[in-house]
């Protein structure tokens, strides 16, 4: 009989279990009965929030300020970092377990020295004995999970600072000025790949959440995979995995991230929400451990298909290492009877019964 944490850790090594996991981030299950229930009969729940070290700017300070829109009556929070060379100033807007960006840190060209400075002056040190201790604590409910801080370079370069419409302005006219922040990121990375390498967890996520028709090919493979790449390689030394979360269409990369040191796609999310099919997937990447995420849409569905659907998402894995996750946000109203649905799914157990 397997703990829920000792199910996902046995897939994770390769090792057969009496059904296919299924897990939900910490913040997307509330505390009730039914969240008792889906544990007893062997949810897992993933938690992210001891990533094995601590994160300071000596010579950095942010400041934040929650306030009303009196405009709109939304809650905003200002950030403002303040640097030697200049300050940067956000909004962003709380939105349950994410937020809304409303203004972001780059305004102009004045401001690459400003987040360079501030990429630069970052330091890692590593925080194992919480990760020790919340092991301890949460029990065998729940897995932890390690990962890099934030996106990788250039995809926070797009999302985190400059936006998507500003960044091809940016790439178009002032590209040297993008590698050089882009530059100072990697550096700012690798300072905490060894840390991540000899921490407590098992498995490591870095960045994710690859937009092909933003990044495209080229840039993916010349911007973006070197960086998993240039981890997987210190996590396997260390007998680590790397896992990246990959939830958007997959085609137009599956080539490239089959063939590259990525143990471990997570929130792949199967047709009809993207553009591969489960068994597609299980083709181009025979060797990986697809840790999937429900397809976000059927959760809207009639609880009969949610059980038809873990059904055959379970058949599709074939005899591959094959974890089912929640990475997505699911409609309140929802959300008990779907989880209840694919928890008899992936045990084999009739919804009548």
């Amino acid at each position: 009989m397997y703990s829920p944490r000792e199910r996902v850790e046995a897939v994770l090594h390769g090792c057969p279990v009496d059904h296919v996991p299924f897990t939900v981030y910490e913040c997307m299950i509330p505390q009730c009965s039914v969240e008792r229930q889906l544990r007893n009969e062997g949810l897992c729940i993933v938690n992210r929030h001891y990533p094995g070290y601590e994160t300071i700017t000596p010579n950095c300070r942010t400041d934040t300020h929650t306030y009303t829109d009196p405009g709109t009556g939304k809650t905003l929070v200002r950030s403002i970092t303040r640097t030697p060379v200049g300050d940067l100033e956000s909004v962003s807007e709380p939105a349950g377990f994410t937020s809304w960006r409303h203004e972001l840190p780059f305004k102009g060209p004045e401001d690459y020295d400003k987040l360079i400075f501030v990429a630069n002056d970052t330091v890692f040190r590593p925080a194992y004995s919480s990760v020790v201790r919340a092991q301890e604590w949460l029990g065998q409910d729940v897995y932890l999970r390690g990962g890099m801080p934030g996106y990788s370079p250039l995809q926070a370069i797009i999302y985190s600072y400059l936006g998507v419409e500003v960044f091809a302005q940016e790439w178009a006219e002032r590209r040297e000025e993008v590698l050089r922040l882009y530059s100072a990121l990697h550096e700012r990375n690798r300072r905490c790949y060894r840390i991540l390498a000899e921490s407590p967890h098992e498995v490591i996520q870095h960045g994710g959440n690859v937009s092909p028709e933003i990044v495209g090919r080229e840039r993916f493979a010349d911007y973006i995979l070197p960086h998993y790449e240039e981890l997987a390689e210190e996590l396997h030394r260390h007998g680590k995995k790397l896992l990246v979360h990959l939830d958007a269409n997959c085609g137009l990369l599956a080539d490239l991230i089959g063939t590259s040191g990525i143990d471990i796609i997570e929130a792949f999310t199967p047709a009809p929400d993207t553009d591969m099919t489960m068994a597609e997937a299980r083709q181009a990447w025979p060797d990986k451990i697809l840790w999937i995420n429900f397809p976000s849409s059927v959760h809207l569905a009639p609880d009969e298909m949610v059980w038809q659907t873990t059904r055959e998402l379970v058949a599709a894995g074939g005899e591959g290492p094959l974890l089912i996750g929640i990475t997505e946000d699911v409609p309140a109203h929802r959300w008990q009877n779907s989880f209840l649905a694919i928890s008899r799914g992936v045990r084999g157990v009739e919804l009548s019964t």
